[in-house]
């Protein structure tokens, strides 16, 4: 396998955004978002709730693109501009219910250490070893268990890290003024907003609409997180063996999705061309693949597949490879290591 650096020339040339790519990138999933949120409006002013509940799922779906523009944005690939893309990212921050600022810097920090064992904690997915797993107490192990059970990560998690962690400042060090600082910003415009609409439309009317959109995009959006770094044969290795290479090609899923939720999802599903390179805007990234055979040769998983990657909860060191608790627990018994099944 080459080298970082080699493999950054090879994709050098699909770094370049172009602004009328951006920019109608932006139209596209802008005009239609807010287009279904009007409607939806309209139909509880009119007193169709449940048509418009339907509609909470395309809407959840253009919430999802809009969060790929925020996310390009934080990485500096949407436009040229810094500032230009600073100032979207903070607005589309607004509306996914996440401080541009505070996100950017954690999931700079999932970048430059996704799959690093000696450095998790920011911007993951909590994932513990089989031997970090037997060393806890019963207690320890309820937790990590529950963290990992489907409501919990799919269902009640997402919610709960969007709705509510999102709004809480102490949640990062004290020491990243700025971050902090962008959560207090974004909580005050967001209580601006639910005060004209409390002085509008009503405030439960919209909240009926808001929350069940953000509910949906929320756990879509942790599952294709998820699936993309924790599969079966992914990458954790401690610091002294880590490599940023690796942990891209190796730890970072080919998503293959239907090329219209492709589209939706703005391409993310080529996560280990993102992870090779950030600073390539979304729309850049299929062509990277394609056009590169050797970039080609990486896990895939299909939306059938996919599913299976919810047993997954702790990764084996001796086998290099996740595993569930089941498994888990047959290798520590045979290992003399009493943990439960």
């Amino acid at each position: 396998m080459k080298d970082i650096a080699s493999l950054n020339a090879l994709l050098a040339k699909y770094k370049e955004p172009a602004l009328s790519r951006s920019i109608w990138q932006l139209i596209n999933t802008a005009t239609p978002f807010f287009a279904i949120e009007f409607t939806m409006h309209a139909l509880y002013h009119y007193h169709h709730p449940w048509i418009a509940l339907v509609l909470a799922f395309p809407a959840a779906g253009f919430l999802m693109r809009m969060f790929i523009i925020q996310h390009d944005c934080g990485h500096g690939s949407f436009f040229k501009s810094q500032k230009a893309n600073d100032i979207l990212g903070a607005l589309i921050g607004v509306i996914s219910l996440t401080p541009y600022s505070y996100w950017r810097q954690t999931h700079a920090i999932h970048h430059s250490t996704s799959g690093n064992l000696t450095h998790r904690g920011w911007g993951d997915i909590d994932t513990k070893t089989v031997r970090e797993y037997a060393a806890m107490s019963k207690w320890g192990r309820f937790k990590y268990r529950l963290y990992r059970s489907v409501p919990v990560m799919f269902i009640i998690g997402p919610s709960y890290h969007f709705l509510i962690n999102h709004r809480i400042p102490v949640i990062i060090p004290a020491d990243w003024k700025n971050e902090r600082l962008s959560i207090l910003l974004n909580d005050l415009v967001l209580a601006v907003i639910l005060a004209v609409a409390a002085y509008t439309v009503g405030l439960w009317p919209f909240l009926q609409v808001q929350l069940p959109v953000s509910m949906v995009t929320a756990t879509a959006g942790v599952w294709l997180f998820y699936v993309q770094h924790q599969f079966e044969g992914t990458y954790w290795r401690p610091d002294g063996n880590w490599d940023l290479a690796q942990a891209s090609l190796v730890g970072s899923s080919y998503f293959e999705l239907p090329k219209p939720l492709q589209w939706i999802t703005g391409n993310i599903g080529f996560h280990h061309i993102h992870h090779l390179n950030s600073r390539i805007p979304n729309y850049n990234l299929e062509a990277a693949m394609t056009e590169n055979p050797e970039l080609q040769k990486v896990t895939k998983l299909t939306m059938w597949n996919s599913f299976k990657c919810v047993t997954l909860a702790l990764w084996d060191e001796e086998k290099q490879k996740l595993v569930g608790f089941s498994e888990a627990a047959a290798l520590l018994r045979r290992s003399r290591v009493r943990v439960p099944a």
